[in-house]
């Protein structure tokens, strides 16, 4: 399958496109910027990153501890060779995304005499770059942002799109910012060293575009879904593009989430924002829990009338196939239906869903009965 070229640009800044180097642009007007996609070019992150700031003279890399000594150090020592460049290391795991975490980085960045000049330059997974990005969009009112994902679910979703934040202890990403990066670097490569479950879980938002936008985009992971899981770079490079390609689009098209275009690439994230909120933050890694979250999702649907069970049933073949879950035993539905009260969907007290109404289109509803809700999250299976 072509992905659409409307959303492929060349980069003047970059050598010509070629498979190991494509460029796409999230075109927002004067805060426009290009994902650039590598495969095994680690070693040109800083010219990309210079070719975009050239007047980049302070580098405030924030990263993963699990990463600091392998990728990041490479980067590290390129941007030390050109600019000052400072380093925060934050642990592991989704409990960093929190309110003390983003208090010790702000009081690192000033220690550092961090100014509206200097860049953030955030390496890592989902957290470091929901959590980075929301330092660099709230320290002296807004700094210029580097996205470099390192796994593959921030790879296709995180990275992208200009949403920032932290977690309250009731709610995931419940305060935060809108703040678009200057640049997002993804180079394949870095799949490589990741665990199979952390390296799954990003499968999980891969099919979530499929299910949302594109109907012949999940028929070919259907395809492909054993190529993926064993990380056929060919296949998941292209899972990648194009997945990037219709965020990117979403995004242009609705980026603060003001008309209910950009509310899509929220499929199945209500439920499993209640999933993490009440399991625990770290007991399910995100994916997983949109994994699960998208067959309540679909469950739902079927149970308002919107869909057919033909598409419970794909899209349960298709999640399995990828080796992700999609029940959890212990869900509690009353503790989940409390924590989607908090949801930011929410309007006027009501919990709106994104449900499906087929194969690559989904609808933002409003739904208050409890009891259908409660159903839908109640473990099940459709043979």
């Amino acid at each position: 399958m072509e992905s659409p070229s409307h959303h492929v640009t060349q980069s003047p800044n970059q050598p010509e496109s070629s498979p190991e180097n494509r460029s796409i642009t999230v075109s927002l007007g004067n805060r426009s910027y290009r994902i650039v996609v590598s495969s095994n070019q680690w070693h040109q992150v800083v010219s990309q990153i210079m070719g975009t700031l050239p007047d980049l003279t302070h580098g405030l890399v924030i990263v993963d501890t699990a990463i600091a000594g392998s990728w990041a150090q490479d980067i590290v020592r390129g941007l030390r060779s050109t600019c000052r460049c400072d380093v925060f290391d934050v642990p592991s795991g989704e409990p960093s995304k929190s309110v003390d975490q983003l208090a010790k980085i702000w009081e690192w960045m000033h220690a550092c005499r961090a100014d509206r000049a200097s860049v953030v330059i955030a390496i890592g997974g989902g957290v470091i770059g929901d959590l980075a990005g929301f330092a660099a969009a709230s320290y002296a009112r807004g700094l210029r942002l580097v996205q470099i994902p390192t796994t593959l679910l921030a790879q296709v979703d995180s990275s992208v799109g200009g949403k920032t934040g932290i977690n309250l202890t009731g709610g995931k990403n419940m305060v935060g910012a809108f703040w678009q990066p200057s640049l997002v670097v993804i180079d394949t490569q870095t799949l490589d060293t990741l665990p199979d479950r952390t390296y799954v879980s990003g499968l999980a938002e891969v099919i979530k575009y499929g299910v949302i936008e594109d109907a012949s985009f999940f028929d070919w992971l259907v395809s492909k879904a054993e190529s993926l899981v064993a990380r056929d770079p060919a296949s998941v490079r292209h899972a990648i593009i194009r997945s990037c390609e219709i965020k990117a689009a979403v995004v242009a098209d609705d980026e603060r989430e003001t008309t209910g275009r950009r509310a899509i690439l929220n499929y199945g994230h209500t439920f499993a924002h209640a999933i993490e909120a009440t399991a625990g933050y770290g007991s399910f890694l995100h994916g997983e829990a949109v994994a699960i979250g998208m067959q309540m999702a679909a469950q739902l649907a079927l149970a308002m009338g919107l869909i057919e069970a033909d598409l419970v049933r794909r899209q349960q073949a298709l999640i399995e196939s990828m080796q992700l879950p999609i029940t959890w035993p212990g869900a509690d539905e009353k503790a989940m239906i409390a924590a989607m009260q908090t949801d930011k969907k929410v309007a006027h007290a009501k919990l709106r869903f994104v449900l499906p109404t087929a194969i690559g289109r989904v609808e933002l509803i409003t739904c208050n009965d409890a009891a259908a809700i409660a159903e839908a999250i109640r473990p099940r299976g459709m043979n």
